[in-house]
């Protein structure tokens, strides 16, 4: 008999019909007569249950019935007499797929720490928190997929190894196939990287966006999304040295019309959370209150996981410029008192603490940042007419700080070259780039979104390596 996943039969009135069920055993209580067995298959966070009546079973194949075993069951869908469930399944046949040694399994039917679950991440996706973050992880990608190609844009596949640093900032991977230990050197004592396989030095991306860049000068619309890498020494909970890039390029599109779709798209992600992922979102709110309940009254968050979520959608975003900013900024309370850690004057990178204020205390909305000082940003945004601050956004969330970077690019050729040449980029490697200025320039805008970031948004998680399936971060790729 063919499987039926437990999503469709929780949904079924098909009473006294006879189904197969296939999944792994979550719980199992029992007595001399009768047997209840938790059965999750990963197509929902709601368990099965199993009900067997245990004389009319092999001793030895109920014994092998554990937590964390695979099963097969057939048996008769009846209707619950217990609370929390519709149906359940009076079982016929088990049959044992995958045995698991409950003394040695590690996902015990108890509470189990985050960090815990990080050191067993080829297991975590069998808890219902993790297996909760996966599938919405899942409906946000496609999520992404609809929206962009429901408005015309093209996906747009950019490389993952590419010979130029997108951000200037030189925190790369190198790829190379030279011997590490005697790589051939040039007549100066340097690595001779024109015998490497691709005849050059050669990196692992941080970022699509120049090359969607070029697919924009001539598709009009494009987006990429791909996984993209940073060799940052960072072991906060909001940076990944490998994560996903969301990367929207538009043609004709000048900075208000790039704040527009990005507060547009980013609309659109949350209300597909809420529409589409009921059962998950309901699981981990009541995860994000238990979570905010052990801390301190005055630490707690003004809003319920979900209220937040709803908070985004029903509330157009403030829009504000960064000299704006910086004056709130200098202007609050914990500024007055001392109490930012980081210090607050124009021309500063605005840290984590700055943006949460102006979101959650000062707007009490999702804010847009513009304009901001040339010298702390990317040398290809477009540079204002003051000579010192450039078409640069940034959107802020409640909870996250900065979601979304973006700019309105720079179309005028010798300001971008000048400005390459500033934070030492060699305009030679980037001929092909600086062509589009050339032939056929035209005014565009862009942005990129952290994939990784929504998803601690969209699922109420508070660090980043609790929302990719396998978290890559400094001294950590075991998995």
């Amino acid at each position: 008999m063919a499987r039926i996943k437990i999503k469709e039969l929780l949904k079924s009135t098909a009473y006294g019909s006879e189904v197969t069920v296939k999944g792994w055993v979550r719980t199992k209580r029992e007595n001399k007569a009768v047997a209840f067995i938790a059965l999750n298959d990963g197509s929902i966070i709601t368990n099965i249950q199993i009900v067997v009546d245990v004389p009319s079973f092999d001793e030895d194949t109920i014994k092998l019935v554990t937590t964390g075993a695979c099963i097969a069951v057939t048996g008769t869908l009846i209707q619950s007499q217990g609370k929390g469930q519709t149906v359940e399944i009076q079982a016929k046949n088990i049959n044992i797929l995958g045995v698991s040694d409950p003394e040695k399994y590690p996902l015990q039917p108890k509470e189990h720490s985050l960090e815990f679950l990080r050191e067993i991440a080829h297991l975590r996706m069998r808890t219902n928190t993790f297996s909760a973050i996966m599938r919405m992880r899942h409906a946000m990608a496609f999520a992404v997929h609809k929206f962009f190609n429901d408005r015309g844009f093209v996906y747009l596949h950019t490389p993952i190894i590419t010979g130029s640093d997108a951000e200037g900032a030189g925190e790369m991977f190198r790829v190379t196939t030279l011997d590490p230990i005697k790589p051939p050197l040039t007549e100066d004592g340097k690595v001779d990287y024109k015998q490497d396989f691709f005849g050059r030095e050669s990196n692992l991306t941080v970022s699509g966006q120049l090359e969607g860049e070029l697919g924009a000068t001539a598709l009009g619309e494009i987006y990429t999304f791909g996984p993209t890498f940073r060799a940052e020494n960072s072991n906060t909970t909001r940076h990944l040295a490998e994560f996903w890039m969301i990367e929207p390029e538009v043609a004709f599109n000048e900075l208000e019309d790039n704040m527009q779709l990005a507060e547009d798209f980013l609309k659109y992600l949350v209300n597909y959370a809420l529409e589409h992922c009921k059962e998950d979102l309901e699981f981990l709110d009541a995860r994000f209150k238990k979570e905010e309940e052990k801390k301190p009254q005055a630490e707690r968050a003004e809003l319920g996981h979900l209220e937040k979520l709803q908070f985004v959608v029903g509330h157009p975003f403030e829009k504000v410029t960064y000299t704006d900013a910086i004056a709130i900024l200098k202007d609050s309370k914990p500024f007055k008192k001392g109490q930012f850690k980081y210090p607050v004057d124009w021309g500063i990178d605005l840290q984590s603490e700055h943006e949460r204020f102006l979101v959650e205390k000062h707007f009490k909305k999702p804010v847009i940042l513009t304009d901001y000082p040339k010298q702390i940003k990317a040398f290809y945004m477009k540079q204002s007419e003051d000579g010192k601050t450039v078409r640069a956004m940034d959107v802020l969330f409640p909870g996250i700080g900065e979601i979304i970077g973006g700019s309105q690019r720079e179309d005028v050729l010798d300001k971008l070259v000048s400005r390459a040449a500033e934070v030492g980029i060699d305009e030679k490697h980037l001929w092909w780039y600086l062509d589009t200025r050339r032939f056929g320039n035209c005014p565009h805008a862009g942005f990129g979104l952290g994939f990784e970031r929504l998803m601690l948004f969209v699922t109420g998680m508070s660090n980043i390596r609790d929302v990719i399936p396998f978290p890559r971060t400094p001294q950590s790729a075991e998995f």
